[in-house]
């Protein structure tokens, strides 16, 4: 069976490649997941039979254990909490690398270019760890998702992290100082704190793809560290793409790295929120279901509002209804709505809405002008007309939905308090809007209720 070893091997980085071609699009996102488990699956095989195993049960044992944490999670984790599982994901990959760095410096004395990999891997590994774990913390809401800051904050940070470079490189150039890695370890992990501290929930799409490349460049540096080609592949695909996943979030914002890492986004744009009342007008159930019987198309904006209130079903019904009544009915996808990249197409195709109903920022912004209603629910600063205007918005210049340029607009949402940017929402108060005050779901229930049936359904 070893002999077999490299032809898995090879199978397995082309299905990788292929798997993430694949996830590219909705329309072919599930083979693309089935193309990487079977890509796993066979590098696992190879790497077992080209190497000879003495100690089973561990593995066994291992493998039990992990499928008794993994399978409860993967079924019983609302949609809503996806971000928070993708991060933790990310924290037990990097976990895995950095343990394996650890084992491989106390084993034996590697050589530097060992060392140089094994610097690298347990570096960004230890840091990626406390980093998603923080992540998670801040989106689940245990720890406050608002950016923490203090004085001399990113003074302190580059010190402790070119300390920990610093130990790095000593620990290349002498192996046998072991005292040492015990702190260098502890300086990484300490990083990965610090390094979230400042990051509200504005941006962690953007620092969730770059966990990700973080923990796929750690797993790179592990196969050099020891000498898989297949590790080196797939660690450097995992990285990449985590990275140019994380440039195509900080476009979507109009924002760079610098700024989204050290950017404390959220924070003090929140004194900025209008104190003043000022009018809205706001709509029934009843009157949304007439606005939309006699819409011939309309456009649904979704938004974490969405995904929070689990209204993605109501949604396909609501969909179904204005279709059989020959309204055309498609989905605005910005690129960093909800809190993760493809949040709201995973939500939507769980609810089994056509995959060519979902259209991205780009492609559907032009005909928001010809369209009669934009339906937008929980979405907020992917919508404020405030990001063309208003050169003093902290979100100007980040490309938005045209939603304002529809001839009506609905906004469901439970209350006027404003988004991950801390700002008011001009869209609100403009007279074509109508505010839909309640929860998704609820109110879209209700409009289902007041929307005749139509005929030969």
């Amino acid at each position: 069976m070893a002999h077999l070893a490299p032809y898995l091997a090879i199978v397995a980085a082309g299905l990788f490649v292929l798997s993430l071609k694949w996830m590219n699009s909705p329309a072919t996102a599930r083979r693309g997941v089935f193309a990487g488990e079977s890509g796993m699956l066979l590098a696992i095989i190879g790497t077992l039979a080209a190497n000879q195993v003495f100690n089973w049960q561990w593995i066994v044992a291992a493998f039990l254990i992990g499928s008794a944490v993994g399978v409860p999670i993967a079924y019983i984790m609302p949609m809503t909490a996806v971000p928070q599982r993708t991060a933790l994901s990310h924290a037990c990959g990097a976990l895995a690398a950095a343990l394996v760095g650890t084992a491989e410096f106390y084993r034996e004395t590697p050589d530097t270019f060992t060392m140089v990999a094994l610097v690298v891997e347990t570096l960004l590994g230890f840091l990626t760890v406390t980093g998603s774990l923080m992540a998670m913390g801040k989106l689940q809401e245990i720890l406050p998702s608002r950016p923490i800051t203090y004085r001399s904050q990113n003074v302190i940070n580059l010190v402790l992290f070119v300390t920990a470079l610093g130990i790095g490189v000593r620990l290349i150039a002498v192996p046998t100082d072991h005292f040492l890695f015990p702190i260098f370890a502890g300086l990484s992990l300490l990083f990965g704190v610090l390094l979230l501290l400042p990051i509200g929930g504005a941006d962690m799409p953007t620092v969730i793809a770059l966990l990700n490349s973080y923990a796929g460049l750690s797993a790179c540096a592990m196969g050099f560290a020891l000498s898989s080609k297949l590790l080196i592949i797939a660690g450097a695909l995992d990285g990449s793409s985590g990275l140019i996943l994380s440039i195509i979030m900080c476009k979507a914002m109009n924002r760079s790295f610098s700024n989204v890492l050290f950017g404390a986004f959220g924070q003090i744009q929140e004194s900025k929120v209008r104190k003043e009342k000022r009018p809205v007008r706001s709509a029934s159930p009843e009157e949304a279901a007439s606005i939309l019987e006699a819409a011939s198309s309309v456009i649904v904006v979704p938004g974490y509002g969405l995904a929070v209130a689990q209204a993605q079903h109501r949604i396909r019904d609501l969909f179904d209804n204005l279709m059989r009544r020959g309204t055309d009915v498609r989905f605005a996808i910005h690129p960093v709505a909800g809190r993760m990249p493809g949040h709201m197409n995973v939500l939507l195709a769980e609810a089994d809405i056509p995959y060519d109903r979902l259209i991205g920022m780009e492609e559907i912004n032009s005909d928001f002008a010809q369209c009669d209603v934009a339906l937008v629910i929980g979405a907020n600063d992917v919508t404020n007309p405030a990001a063309r205007s208003d050169k003093t918005s902290p979100i100007y210049g980040m490309p938005i939905l045209d939603v304002d340029k529809a001839r009506t607009v609905m906004v469901i949402k439970r209350s006027m308090s404003p988004g991950f940017a801390g700002i008011d929402n001009e869209l609100y108060y403009m007279d074509k809007t109508l505010m839909l005050f309640g929860d998704a779901k609820a109110f879209v229930t209700e409009i289902l209720k007041e929307l005749p049936v139509p005929a030969g359904a």
